[in-house]
């Protein structure tokens, strides 16, 4: 009996050892540090910024080009161009046919635009002309009197 007796100790022990490990010493490093009492972190919930969501878009870089085109009602045309702060042109002369075509290749109500302020100058052109062609007859008609 005393064997069966000594086997039941047995077990006893080593079930009290599986059972319970943190009946153990502390190891050493453990030992150094001050007890603490375990905290009960649970995961906070993020919260939504707020504003609007980030865009997944691609980020183009933009450039700040100003073009002025102005005109007169004679029909002559400058350009100046800036580029940021720093002017690229200034005063260069266009043809009305250039500006023209341009303003057609922009848009329709621009080209509207454009081609009235052409149209001005055409007519006034053709005044003149008209003006030129009749002092010209008669700057012919004096040179014959006076030739014959």
């Amino acid at each position: 009996m005393s064997d069966t007796l000594t086997e039941v100790q047995a077990v006893e022990e080593t079930v009290v050892e599986t059972a319970a490990p943190e009946a153990e010493a502390p190891k050493p490093a453990e030992a150094a540090k001050p007890a603490e009492a375990p905290k009960a972190e649970a995961p906070k919930p993020e919260k939504p910024k707020a504003g609007r969501p980030k865009s997944t878009a691609k980020k183009t870089r933009t450039v700040e080009l100003t073009l002025t085109v102005t005109g007169t009602a004679e029909g002559e045309w400058q350009a100046d161009l800036v580029h940021g702060t720093q002017r690229v042109v200034s005063g260069l002369v266009i043809p009305a046919i250039a500006v023209a075509k341009a303003a057609k290749e922009l848009h329709e109500d621009i080209a509207e635009g454009i081609e009235s302020v052409l149209e001005a100058a055409r007519d006034q052109h053709r005044t003149r002309m008209e003006e030129l062609e009749a002092e010209l007859a008669r700057v012919k008609a004096q040179l014959a009197e006076l030739s014959e």
